[in-house]
Order: structure tokens, then sequence, then C-alpha cells
């Protein structure tokens, strides 16, 4: 009974030790939270029955598990967000006290990459972060995705292309955090000109209430369409919001209150160009990690 007393803790031990890494790949996967930890648990009820004794590493064990836990997962997370209302964004996570979120660096956190990733297929995404976010050696990655070290060599090597392809330079943390303040400033007050001035050309807001936050179901393109847009809800969605700028997902974000109660999480995705795109995460789903 000590014995399996032992045994247990030891498991517990080990487990918590990798967890934060094993949330670092389910998040990065998945781009929600809620989903991570409930995939991590599967995590942990398959490391209580596995036979620990023949394990030689768990790490190793445990990385492999969550990782083609999460491809499967992803796969059906694709076919649920095919009828999914209005655009789909990743959960936000506060990274203030982890900013790299269980990886040795940050990389594959911030909310443009995680919507590209999004756009790969789930063992190129899979590839990408464990190589990128992570370092494992592509021997390591072979094995724990089944395949060859040549073809993962070209997954991750096709992710980093599509990945450069479909997004421009971001501007430094503390310029993206100027843009956004001045963003909010602006669309408070309604001034359609600045909002002009602060937007790229090509910029795009997306809204993400998933049928449960009243939101555009539609992304609006264009610097004047977005510029306007924001200016027209001005005199009634900002009424009695306190706003407290933050930090997730290794960037500054914008908790819009009404009540004491985070209703949004709003930030911008800024380049050289003004601000690309911004993001309104309205689904209150989304919105228990931050609040």
């Amino acid at each position: 009974m000590a014995e399996q007393a032992d045994d247990l803790a030891e498991a517990v031990a080990t487990f918590n030790q990798v967890r934060p890494r094993l949330m670092g790949i389910a998040y990065r996967m998945l781009g929600s939270h809620t989903e991570a930890e409930d995939l991590v648990q599967e995590v942990w009820l398959r490391w209580q029955a596995a036979d620990r004794s023949a394990v030689q590493s768990p790490v190793a064990y445990l990385s492999t598990a969550v990782t083609r836990l999460a491809i499967n997962a992803s796969q059906s997370a694709r076919a649920r967000r095919e009828t999914y209302i209005g655009p789909w964004l990743p959960e936000p996570v506060d990274t203030s006290a982890d900013p790299t979120l269980g990886a040795e660096r940050g990389e594959a956190l911030s909310f443009a990459v995680l919507l590209v990733l999004e756009r790969l297929s789930p063992t190129e995404r899979a590839a990408y972060i464990l190589r990128e976010a992570f370092d494992y050696p592509y021997d390591e990655l072979a094995a724990i995705l089944q395949s060859t070290e040549p073809a993962v060599r070209q997954l991750v090597s096709r992710a980093r292309k599509r990945i450069r392809a479909e997004r421009r330079a971001e501007v430094s943390g503390s310029q993206q955090k100027k843009l956004l303040t001045a963003f909010v400033a602006a669309a408070r007050s309604g001034d359609l000109k600045v909002l002009e001035q602060l937007l790229a050309k090509d910029a795009i807001s997306y809204s993400d209430g998933g049928g449960a936050a009243r939101a555009s179901k539609f992304p609006v393109v264009g610097w004047s369409r977005v510029a306007k847009y924001v200016r027209a809800f001005h005199d009634r969605f900002w009424v009695g919001v306190e706003v407290e700028f933050g930090t997730a997902n290794c960037q500054s974000v914008a908790l819009l209150r009404r009540d004491g109660e985070v209703f949004t999480v709003l930030t911008v995705v800024a380049s050289d160009e003004g601000i690309d795109e911004v993001l309104w995460i309205m689904n209150p789903a989304k919105l228990t990690a931050v609040a």
C-alpha cells in the first residue's frame, strides 16, 4: 500500500513538472485554453494508467501523448469551426506571469501566428510548434509524429514559409501598445480621421462573438471601412466601459469592462504600415483565462 502511494506521488510530481510544457503544446495547437486544459487532463489519466516502469523518458512519453491527442482534437475543432458563428479568434491567455507559456521561447503565441497556424494541417502545426517553440530535435519530432526526419523537416519548412508569406513583420511591443492605446482613444471618441491614420490600407477588423455576443459576423476589410465601422457604434458600445491595459499572448491588450465584468478583449496586430488587424474577442466562453 505504501509502495503504491509512493509510486502515485512520484507520478504526480513527474507530471506536474512537465505540465507547463503540455499546456504550451496543447494551447498552441488548439488556440483554446479551455480545450488545452481538457486535453492535459486526458494525458494525466493516461499517465496514471500507464506502466510507468517501462517508460524511459517521461517527458518524451507525455509530449508524444499530448501532441497526438492535440492533432486529433484539432481535426475535430476544424470541423466545428466551419459552423462557428462569425470569425473565429484564439482564446486569449494571460502571459504576464509566464511569457513563454511552458516553452523555451514565446514563439507561436501571438494572435497573428496562431491565426496562420489555424490554416495549416494539424501535422504541419504540430511540427512547427514543437520545433520553433520547444526546440525539439528532428529525430524526436519524427518519433512523436511517427514520420521520418526528412518528412518532418519538410513540414517545418512549409509552415515557416506559410507564416512568412501571410504576415508582415510585426512592430516592437512598445510600438504595438502605443498603437493600441491610440486606437482605443480614437474608437472611444469616434475620431474618424485619427482612426484612418492609424490603420494600414488593407486593415481588417475581426469580431468573435461566437453567437453569444453581439458582434459583426463578417470581417470588415479596408482602412476606410474599418474606420467608419468603428466610428458607427462608438456612441453606444463605449457607454459605461472601463478600459484596463494588460498582457495576453505576449502582446498588449485592452480589457474592456462593463459593470465590473470583462466583456471584450481588444488588441491590434501592427506592422510598419500601421494597424493590420483589429481583433475584438467577445465570446464570453473565451474570456475566462484573462478575466
